[in-house]
């Protein structure tokens, strides 16, 4: 079963667009975000994942036309 409060954000890992850096729990507005993620480890990894979902996204597109 899942845990109220990590759904809603409280227990989650966060990366801080304005500070480059990632966060537990509540903090900078979501606008400068990225996540949820389950660890800080995989939150410090965000621009990382972002990078290789959008590389994997494009190769996509240029198959599909």
């Amino acid at each position: 079963m899942s845990d109220p409060e990590n759904v809603s954000g409280e227990l989650n890992w966060w990366y801080c667009l304005k500070h480059s850096k990632p966060e537990r729990g509540p903090g900078c507005p979501n606008k400068y975000r990225l996540g949820p993620y389950p660890d800080e480890a995989t939150a410090t990894n965000a621009l990382h994942i972002a990078e290789e979902r959008n590389e994997a996204w494009d190769e996509q597109d240029e198959r599909d036309f």
